[in-house]
Order: structure tokens, then C-alpha cells, then sequence
């Protein structure tokens, strides 16, 4: 397993599925160690000289006015993470705790903040030998930064709150006992340097990130799988078309339904048994490709942020200066997740349509209704579409933006907050929802397929031949009610898994 060099500046979206997923091990690079050694000695500078800097030499928020003595450094930093640890509601799982461990100390590796290399070593140690300190998902405003759920973080690093070790939940102490890592004593400038950023919401946004990248492909194979169900019209995804409106996503996804559905003897052209599809199966390469445009948006502002310092007060060493600034708000992230939810929203919304098209007589091209030979006895996959639409319409729901509410707090030192860390926490729930709906269309197109008699014996597409397998290892075709969930949940799990990786295999390239 490779170890991960961690120096600040170029942590990328898989280091952290790998580090948060897998368990990889980090250690700091000799240049961070440095820059992060000239960063505390400066602030070790600032104390002595009795200089007044926010949060060393100062209480914090409203009470930065308070001037707090060098004796009192100390009781200042413990009293912090105590004091800020706040959180409520369910817990963070322990692949999003990684992750927000691991972003906590590339930032700061990069050495602005001031810690005592000894500190950061501590938690690249709790990292490393996997105690976890439980942290609950509720309390943060994303400004400053996410100060609830990284007080909880921090917790078990001074011997309190509690952490997960071997699959056990125990007081933050004996975790840290357990695992042969010993409790240390903050210091001036590091309980603010630990708690103040925005490593949370984008923890849990990058790993939705990275899933949402599989996400997309599939459900550019499910419309694949559905246009032969349906015998859609190809001629709308030919590259001339979109060469006249060059989206970028747009022109993937055409391109991708042209891939997947190579050697297809199953689709039509214009004409040939209707002139135009409706809107779920025509436009997806402009309903889906601006989803794909968005996500690629949004996977650019988290790669910009697992790399920045979001500290407050940051140490300028050359400037000599400890700069009170904004860093730590979250809204260039809040944002970024907001878009995220809405994209994966439409990704299920869409898809939530051609299921209807599948299972309604009236719309899916003379197939049995509900996608059962033995209507009325049987139900078929009629209550498929019903959780199909609880589900986008749970998202419309939680895709109202978070960015767009503020509470001030700190009697109003804090004056606008982001609430981005409810904004990736939505984007996650949205991504989750969005995933069981492609899955339940990919099981229903395969359905389809199957009970088109006309079509018996054509030949499925490159690409989608491959998941048609891949549903079909798991899943049989329905030839009478059984229990409808056992079948839903196998294929959803496909979406995350072998899916996306033996059609691409089956294709010889990846889908854009």
C-alpha cells in the first residue's frame, strides 16, 4: 500500500478516496516539516513579545477585544475545544472522519498556521493507526470555518470525547491508550489552528464528488439500455449536432450514447417508427451533460480546496505578520455543493421519467404494462416507479439552496455565515437518492428488453450488452411478483461497483 506524501500542495480527489476508503498511510514530506517548523517558531515570537493576534493572544469571536496572557495560552486552547464541542445529531462515518482528518493536516502541512510539528504528528498518528474520533454530523455554520465538528476531532487528541478503534467506540482516552499514541497539551494558536476551516463540508463533498463521477456514467448507460428498450432514435447524438452547441458535457454524453450503443441492432433512426422521442431519452445529452458540466465545476473548486489554507489568524512568516482574515468561510464551497445537489437532482429526475415511459402502456412501444406478462395477478414493476418518484421528489426538497441562509452568531462578530456543511451534507443524501433511482431504471430497462418480443434475438449495443450482463449476473428477469427490494438493492449496489468498470472494460476506453 503506497504511502501518501502530504506537503500541502498536491493532495488530489483520489488521495483522499484512497487515504478515507482504503486506509492508505500518510506521512509529512522533509519540506513541510520545515515550513511547518518556521511557522510555530514565529508564533512562539508573537507570544513572547506579548503582540496582540487573534486567538493567541486574544479570546476568540465576540471576545477578541480580551487580551489573554502567556500563562493563560494554554487554559485558552483546551477551553476552545471543550467549549466548541457542540455537535449533534447522527455521527460522520468513518471513511468521511479519514477524510476530514487527513484534510485537516494538509492544510496544515502547508504552514501557515503555526502548530507544533509535534501536534500535527499526533493526529497524522490517529490517522495512520486508525482511532477515529467520533463526530457528529450536525452544528456547524461553515463559518469559521467548521468549528463544532472539529472540536470533536480534536477531542480525543487531549483525552477526551470519544474514538472508534478496531471496530469499537470507546472514551477518546483509552482509543488513544489502546493504540499506543499518547494525549498531548495544547498550546498557544493550535486548538484555533485544528478547528478553524472548512475541512468538513469538504471532506463529505469530495468523496460525493468522486462517487458522482461513476454516477453520471451510469446513468448515461441506463438511458443507453432504455433508448434499445424503447427503440429510440439515434440521429440526435450524432457529433455534428453538438459541434453546434458545444457544451462540453453535452458532447459527452451524445458521445457516450453513440459508444455504448455501437453495433446496436435494437435503436432506430428518424422516421423509421416515429419521427422524434420524447425529452428523456432526445435531449438527455443536454439534460445530463450539463449535470456533467456542473460536476466538473464543482470537482475543480474542491481540488483549489483541499489544497488551500482556510486557518484563521494565518501566519505570514516573511511578512512577519499573524493577518485575522476570512479563509475559514465556506462559501466558496457552500456554493459548489449547492450546484452539486441540484445537478444530481436532475440526474434522478430524469431518469425517475423514462422509468414511467418503461412501465406505462400508454408510453413504452407496446410493452406489457408494469413490465409483467400476468397484469393484475401480477403487479410487475408498477410500485418501482412509485419509490422511483418519493425519491426525486425528496430531493426537490433538499435541493433548496443552503448558501442562501444566514444566522449571525458570535453576537454578530460573525455576521453572514455559509451553512456550507449542510450544503454537502444535502448534495451526500441527494447523491444517495439520485444512485437508487438510476439503479432501479437499469433493472427495469434490462426488464424491457427482455419482453421485447419483436426484438428477440437483436443484438444489444457494445457497451450496453456489458451492463445488461452485469444486471443479469445478479438479478433474473421477472417472470412473476417476488420481493421486490432484494432485486432493487443488488442492482443500486452495481452502480458504485462493477457497473461502470466492465462496460467500460468491455468498450476498451472510459466514458467521458
Amino acid at each position: 500500500m503506497k504511502t501518501i506524501k502530504i506537503d500541502g500542495n498536491h493532495l488530489t480527489l483520489e488521495d483522499v478516496v484512497n487515504v478515507a476508503r482504503h486506509g492508505y498511510p500518510i506521512e509529512l514530506s522533509p519540506e513541510a516539516i520545515v515550513e511547518v517548523e518556521k511557522s510555530r517558531q514565529y508564533v512562539d515570537e508573537l507570544v513572547e513579545s506579548g503582540a496582540v493576534v487573534y486567538g493567541i493572544t486574544t479570546g476568540f469571536g465576540n471576545f477578541s477585544n480580551v487580551h489573554i496572557s502567556k500563562d493563560e495560552a494554554k487554559a485558552l486552547q483546551k477551553n476552545l475545544i471543550i467549549s466548541h464541542s457542540c455537535g449533534i445529531g447522527p455521527c460522520f462515518s468513518t471513511e468521511i472522519v479519514r477524510a476530514i482528518m487527513l484534510l485537516r493536516i494538509n492544510n496544515l502541512a502547508k504552514g501557515f498556521s503555526g502548530i507544533r510539528l509535534s501536534t500535527l504528528n499526533t493526529l497524522i498518528e490517529m490517522l495512520n493507526k486508525k482511532v477515529h474520533p467520533k463526530i457528529y454530523e450536525k452544528g456547524s455554520l461553515g463559518a469559521s470555518g467548521d468549528l463544532v465538528p472539529l472540536a470533536h476531532m480534536v477531542l480525543p487528541m487531549i483525552g477526551e470525547g470519544e474514538a472508534e478503534f478496531e471496530g469499537e467506540m470507546l472514551a477518546g482516552e483509552e482509543a488513544m491508550k489502546r493504540a499506543g499514541i499518547t494525549p498531548i497539551e495544547l498550546t498557544s494558536k493550535e486548538g484555533l489552528a485544528l478547528i478553524n476551516g472548512t475541512q468538513v463540508m469538504t471532506a463529505v463533498g469530495a468523496l460525493t464528488v468522486y462517487d458522482s463521477i461513476a454516477l453520471l456514467k451510469a446513468s448515461d448507460i441506463a438511458t443507453g439500455l432504455t433508448i434499445e428498450a424503447l427503440n429510440g432514435i439515434t440521429d440526435p447524438f450524432i457529433p455534428e449536432l453538438h459541434a453546434l452547441r458545444p457544451h462540453p458535457g453535452q458532447g459527452h454524453v451524445a458521445a457516450n450514447l453513440l459508444t455504448l450503443l455501437e453495433n446496436s441492432e435494437r435503436t432506430t433512426h428518424q422516421g423509421d417508427l416515429r419521427v422524434q422521442d420524447a425529452y428523456s431519452l432526445r435531449c438527455a445529452p443536454q439534460i445530463q451533460g450539463a449535470s456533467h458540466d456542473a460536476l466538473n465545476y464543482v470537482r475543480e473548486r474542491v481540488e483549489i480546496e483541499i489544497n488551500s489554507v482556510t486557518d484563521n489568524p494565518i501566519i505570514l512568516i516573511d511578512k512577519k505578520m499573524g493577518i485575522s482574515g476570512g479563509h475559514f468561510h465556506g462559501q466558496p464551497m457552500a456554493l459548489a455543493f449547492d450546484f452539486l445537489g441540484i445537478a444530481l437532482a436532475e440526474i434522478a429526475n430524469v431518469s425517475e421519467r423514462r422509468i414511467e415511459r418503461l412501465v406505462n402502456p400508454a408510453l413504452n412501444n407496446n410493452l406489457p404494462a408494469f413490465l409483467t406478462e400476468q397484469g393484475g395477478l401480477h403487479s410487475g414493476y408498477m410500485i418501482v416507479q412509485y419509490a422511483a418518484a418519493s425519491l426525486v421528489s425528496e430531493n426537490k426538497v433538499l435541493a433548496h439552496p443552503a448558501s442562501v441562509d444566514s444566522i449571525p452568531s458570535s453576537a454578530n462578530q460573525e455576521d453572514h455565515v455559509s451553512m456550507g456543511t449542510i450544503a454537502a451534507r444535502k448534495a451526500r443524501d441527494i447523491y444517495a437518492n439520485a444512485k437508487s433511482v438510476v439503479g432501479m431504471e437499469l433493472m427495469l430497462a434490462c426488464q424491457a428488453i427482455d419482453l421485447n418480443k419483436e426484438d428477440a434475438g437483436k443484438a444489444l449495443g457494445k457497451g450496453t450488452k456489458a451492463a445488461y450482463d452485469t444486471i443479469r449476473e445478479v438479478v433474473p428477469a421477472l417472470t412473476e411478483d417476488r420481493v421486490a427490494y432484494v432485486d432493487m438493492h443488488k442492482v443500486i449496489n452495481l452502480v458504485d461497483d462493477k457497473l461502470v468498470h466492465n462496460v467500460e472494460a468491455a468498450l476498451g476506453a472510459s466514458l467521458k
